[in-house]
């Protein structure tokens, strides 16, 4: 069990990592989800060892091992920055930690080619790393987290460099691989989408600090506040001010949306109303209000899907809608929204209920 206890990082001046409790598993899938600069990655160079707290301790199977080195700690990091030896194969490369440990030759070569096969660099152990592509690399540096069978794996958005049919494979096998050997497996990542399909645990991050942490489906379903509703949400949390009045929210004295029951625990007075882009259609779900009228900003065709960009009533909201749909701006569409998926903010940013 890794433990973290009032754990802080200032750089500078500047704080990086605010004081922060944090509790992971051994065996157990976590990842930190955040934009850029949120501080994913101090937080895990702070569990790593690579670099020292200002503040609070950190525990790992109940020994303090704050300011030990990565050195003297069983961990294996791999950044989207991949760094492999220029000089040594592909083989030796994955090899590297086991030779280290002098591990014998057989384990070493029926491990390599194990995670060789599994990462697909079967024809490529014999060349060095600087005659593949840069999806080859990283994955030479995965394979070498792989084989070292370390206690801590931390993946610092490591499918970012990687084709999609490879990223959506690892993504599945990745977390089997480690939890079978009983590891703490943290995975940074940006994309919600991600956290989602990776499962496990997930810590939402905002400017150094840790907004909340479960597991992946009930923080995407029941976000403690505005800000991890907004960290879970891409395209951007759709979201306006309005007045909820006994059994409506209300703009400018008329009912907008009807207060769905999940909901009426919520005080009469301003809220922010907050829902997901695929929650608002051109079709009308069960139990669902009159069309609101929106005006369209830009739509943007992906494929199978569109995006298309609304204005309503000053707020600006994206509808992910199924299928090809070409609208020209400034069209005036009637959109529904499916009002058993809301989500009601206090004005202080605390959530109330949660997405059903």
């Amino acid at each position: 069990m890794l433990e973290m206890k009032k754990i802080s990082k200032v750089v500078g001046g500047e704080t990086h990592i605010h004081p922060t409790d944090l509790v992971l598993e051994r065996g157990s899938l976590n990842v930190l989800l955040g934009p850029t600069l949120s501080g994913k990655t101090s937080l895990m160079r702070l569990m790593a060892g690579l670099d020292k707290p200002a503040s609070g301790s950190i525990f790992f199977d109940g020994a303090d091992v704050t300011g030990v080195p990565v050195q003297k700690r069983s961990v294996a990091m791999v950044y989207q920055q991949f760094i492999n030896y220029p000089a040594m194969t592909v083989y030796e490369n994955i090899a590297s930690p086991m030779r280290i440990k002098r591990a014998d030759g057989a384990t070493v070569d029926r491990e390599v080619r194990k995670a060789a096969e599994l990462l697909k660099l079967t024809p490529y152990l014999d060349r060095t790393p600087l005659s593949l592509s840069g999806g080859q690399q990283q994955r030479t540096a995965l394979a070498r987290a792989i084989v070292k069978n370390a206690d801590l794996v931390l993946l610092d958005e490591p499918l970012a460099n990687l084709d999609y049919k490879l990223r959506e494979e690892l993504r599945e096998e990745l977390p089997k691989i480690f939890a079978a050997s009983g590891a703490i497996f943290v995975y940074a990542t940006t994309e919600p989408s991600e956290a989602l399909l990776l499962g496990g645990n997930t810590a939402t991050l905002s400017e150094g600090r840790i907004t909340q942490f479960g597991r992946t489906i009930d923080v995407y379903r029941r976000p403690v506040d505005i800000v991890t509703a907004r960290t879970f949400a891409d395209p951007p949390l759709n979201t306006i001010g309005l007045l909820k009045t006994g059994p409506h929210f209300v703009l400018e004295g008329k009912p907008v949306l009807a207060v769905p029951a999940h909901l009426r625990s919520l005080a009469d007075g301003p809220c922010t109303v907050a829902f997901q882009p695929h929650h608002l259609s051109f079709d009308q779900p069960d139990g669902s209000d009159e069309p609101l009228t929106v005006k369209t900003a830009i739509s943007e065709i992906t494929g199978s899907e569109s995006f298309i960009h609304v204005a309503f009533a000053g707020a600006r909201w994206v509808m992910l809608a199924p299928g090809i749909h070409e609208i020209e701006p400034d069209a005036m569409l009637k959109v529904f929204v499916d009002t058993r998926h809301l989500m009601a903010f206090e004005p202080d940013g605390r959530a109330v209920g949660g997405i059903a």
